[in-house]
């Protein structure tokens, strides 16, 4: 094994056998990448989630200000239907298994790696986020931070698994949330209003917004697959009875959008259904969906260095909130078919290969 491999494969199970689910602090595995960078200049971004969780990112700097950044997330999905211990790393044909391994601390170590060992002359910046499977917040807080915005970057890399095919856009969402009320009593007394029958003419017209997503030429973007926007439902009676007239039904939306398909018409379909249907909404937004031009110069550089063509991608990545700092590309080890499944796993092969990959990127920043 070589030196760039068994060093990004130690780094990466180590990383993984650290629980980071979204929803717990993500402060041991900072702490444990912040060891890993001796001589850099690390600034802590602290915050405190909507849960009350504290939550930390890190802007890690080394040389001069200016050239690129290489960007990943620390926190990771929940171990939905994983059989196998999810924080127990292992290695089964060539394979780094364990929950995160793809999405991404597999790309996280690869990318310590690759700056740890650049000459003094380059500069190098890791950009290291909380919160990128929920809230996207870690990554809002970086954009915002004094740290990020004083380095005048030239561009980002972030380090989702694409199987090292540079993506230039993805979409981004706005994650709707549908209130209806009732009032709870047992079901036999007539006594009870059940908040499903406020919240069923609001579903039903949704069923029509996701049918014209798909269908109507106006709202499909080619240059995607597929070329329709996610339109994905999830219903909720928060573990009402069924012997109990239901007090409070929530419907939940996440609907992507690519930067090409005005969708304003659309947006309004959902507010105005919900005032029809007496339901209470609100939403949340991920920034704009980024999307660099095929001649952008991040995007000929990250080609060149690859040897493969740049696509887009149908999900969403903090791109969408660093943006704001410079554009970015993703760009990374590992295959977006096995993250979020309980047999996530990322080819210690592809880790390897990422690390001189993103060495010659960041060298091209100086």
């Amino acid at each position: 094994m070589s030196d760039d491999a068994d060093a990004v494969l130690r780094l990466a199970a180590d990383l993984v056998a650290i629980d980071s689910r979204s929803s717990l602090s993500n402060l041991p595995l900072a702490e444990r990448i912040e060891a890993e960078l001796p001589g850099f200049d690390i600034a802590r971004v602290d915050y405190v989630d909507e849960n009350g969780v504290a939550k930390r990112a890190l802007v890690a700097h080394r040389g001069p200000k200016g050239g690129y950044a290489l960007s990943g997330h620390m926190d990771t999905v929940p171990a939905t239907g994983w059989t196998d211990p999810p924080w127990t790393p292992r290695v089964q044909g060539g394979v780094l298994h364990g929950l995160g391994a793809a999405d991404m601390k597999g790309p996280v170590a690869a990318c310590i790696v690759a700056a740890r060992a650049m000459p003094a002359h380059v500069p190098v910046t890791l950009l290291l986020s909380a919160d990128e499977e929920t809230t996207k917040q870690g990554a809002r807080a970086l954009a915002a931070s004094a740290a990020a915005k004083g380095l005048g970057l030239r561009g980002i890399v972030v380090a989702e698994p694409t199987d090292l095919v540079p993506v230039r856009g993805h979409r981004s969402h706005i994650e709707y949330t549908a209130v209806a009320t009732g009032v709870q009593a047992h079901s036999s007394t007539g006594k009870g209003v059940n908040a499903n029958w406020a919240l069923i003419p609001f579903l039903a017209e949704m069923k029509t917004v996701f049918e014209r997503l798909r269908a109507d030429p106006a709202f499909r973007d080619e240059a995607y697959d597929p070329p329709f926007s996610d339109f994905n439902l999830v219903i909720d009676n928060h573990g009402t009875a069924v012997n109990v007239t239901v007090p409070r039904a929530t419907a939940r939306i996440k609907f992507r959008r690519s930067r090409n398909i005005d969708c304003a018409p659309i947006e309004a379909a959902v507010r105005d259904a919900a005032a029809r249907a007496g339901v209470t909404l609100t939403e949340r937004r991920e920034g704009p969906p980024p999307e660099l031009p095929p001649e952008h110069p991040l995007v000929r550089l990250a080609v060149a260095e690859t040897g493969r063509a740049a696509r887009t991608a149908p999900y969403g990545t903090d791109a969408s909130e660093l943006q704001d700092l410079a554009p970015c590309i993703v760009l990374g080890p590992g295959s977006i078919a096995t993250a979020h499944t309980p047999r996530e796993g990322v080819a210690v092969a592809d880790l390897a290969a990422a690390v001189p990959l993103y060495r010659r990127i960041l060298a091209a920043g100086a």
